[in-house]
Formats: structure tokens, sequence, C-alpha cells
């Protein structure tokens, strides 16, 4: 993979980021950004058990997808506290994906606020991410193809990104939003995966306090260096097309793939990955 540095901030105004990052739709990550937000005091591993501890929570690891598991359906459930220790005890591929903060604990929408950038963030789904050491979530990009504000807290997360112009390259997983998920995107194998010697993305280490920008239908792919969590804000699409897309994955595409999984089982899920290496070399003239 060609992978460059994402372009580093210190800090940014509305006007530098709508002109450099939004408008070109290009990722960055802003070291100093929330240096204002108690959250920036306050949030770490120790503060989210107190505050959540007793709340039940979904968890997800990097088994690969199952024609029986539901759309986001978790892998397993426990309470925040006892996630929490694991996180600190040991390595674990759990992790949290997608959990709403405004509906599980209220209380943590004092510490932080929605900033200005120059496009309107919705104000319902602040979600929080939580990893253990070496966790990584699959390559994906998300069904809205948003503009996504990644606010990362306690300890080293990587993410490599990729904008939808590289589909060719990364085995796209047919009528969904996830590359082939036996590929290690931290160390790929060329030789079983050729076509990613021709991707052209972007590489960043996120720690504490970290803002990143993730433009539309950015594919991503990160991995917990050490324990820790992330925020993410997001905006609609403001690309006609991405938002088309949009509403194309969210109202047919995810209905009939999770047809297709009822009707056709497990052979449905592995006809589409097989796809993928098919489709993805033919496109490119790899026998």
């Amino acid at each position: 993979m060609q992978l460059s540095p994402i372009e580093v901030r210190e800090t940014i105004t509305k006007e530098e980021f709508k002109r450099d990052f939004l408008k070109p739709q290009k990722p960055v990550v802003i070291k100093r950004f929330i240096e204002d937000w108690p959250a920036f005091e306050k949030w770490n591993l120790d503060y989210m058990a107190e505050v959540a501890g007793d709340i039940e929570v979904p968890l997800y690891d990097d088994r690969p997808v199952d024609y029986k598991d539901g759309f986001n359906e978790p892998h397993a459930k426990m309470q925040m506290h006892e996630y929490i220790d694991l996180l600190k005890r040991e390595p674990t591929k759990f992790r949290i994906f997608l959990w709403n903060i405004l509906k599980e604990v209220p209380e943590l929408q004092k510490d932080f606020s929605y900033p200005d950038f120059g496009i309107k963030l919705m104000k319902g789904l602040p979600m929080l991410f939580f990893g253990g050491e070496d966790s990584y979530t699959f390559m994906h990009y998300d069904i809205d193809l948003a503009n996504i504000f990644h606010f990362h807290f306690h300890g080293k997360k990587q993410v490599i990104l990729f904008d939808q112009e590289q589909n060719d390259y990364l085995y796209k997983i047919p009528h969904s939003l996830i590359t082939r998920e036996d590929i290690n995107f931290a160390d790929p194998d060329y030789n079983k995966w050729p076509a990613l010697k021709q991707a052209k993305g972007y590489i960043a280490d996120l720690e504490h306090g970290n803002v990143l920008y993730m433009p539309e239908g950015y594919w991503h792919y990160m991995r917990y260096i050490t324990p820790g969590f992330s925020m993410s804000l997001r905006a609609i699409a403001r690309n006609p097309k991405n938002l088309g897309k949009a509403l194309y994955n969210i109202f047919v595409m995810r209905h009939f793939d999770n047809a297709m999984r009822r009707m056709k089982g497990q052979a449905w899920i592995d006809g589409k990955n097989e796809k993928a290496i098919i489709k993805t070399h033919r496109k490119l003239g790899i026998s």
C-alpha cells in the first residue's frame, strides 16, 4: 500500500478547516483543538468505569461475519466496569462499537461541546468506541458516508484511510461496507492480495486529545496500539452523489443483504467473499 502521513495541524480555525480540508475532502489530524473541554482532563478508562460501570455494553471482536449475525449484532455483552477491568488487565479483541453516550450516560454531554467546523453536526449521535491492545476494526466505511470527526482519548490508536477512488484495489465485498476480513491491513500479504500494492491512502497515530477528520465515505481501519477509546461526531454527506449512496445503503442495500442471508445462509457470505477477489483481480487484469 502507498500510505502518506495524514497532515497534522496543532490547531485550526473554521475558515482554515473549510478551505484546506472540508472543501477538498482531505483528512487531517488536529492535535490541540479540545483542550478547553472538561473531557480533555476527565475522560480516561477509570472515569468511564466510574460513570458507566453498571451499564451493560455490547462487545464485538474480529471473528468473520456469519450469516446468522444480524446487522451490527454484538458478539458478547458485559458491564462496563468488567470490560474496563479486562482492558487494563490484558490484551483483548473485544471492542465497543457505536455506543450512544446521550442515550446511555447523558451526563457525559456536559464534558464536551459541538465544535463549529463550518458544517452542521448531528447532535443526537455522539458515539463512543473502545478497544483493547492490538484490537482492530475491519477496513470499512460508514453506511451514511458522513463527514466524521473522531476525538481520541486515552492511549494510542493507529488509523489507515482510503477514499472511495481506491475501491478497485481494496477487495471490497459486494453488497456491504467492508473489505475482505482476512486482510491484515497492518501488515498485508501482497502475494495473496496483490491489488493492495496499488492502493493509495493515509496513515496516522492518534493520541489523547487528537481530532481526526475523515471526509465523506472514507474507508477506515483502526488498530488500538494501547487500550483506549474515542468519540465520533458526524455531519451528513454534502456531495449529492455520496448522499444518494447513503440513502441506497440504508434503505436498499442493507435490507437486500439481510434478506439474502436468510435465504441462502453461509453460501451468500462465502460467495460474496469469493466475488471480492474475482472482481478485484479481473478489474486490474490480475490472474
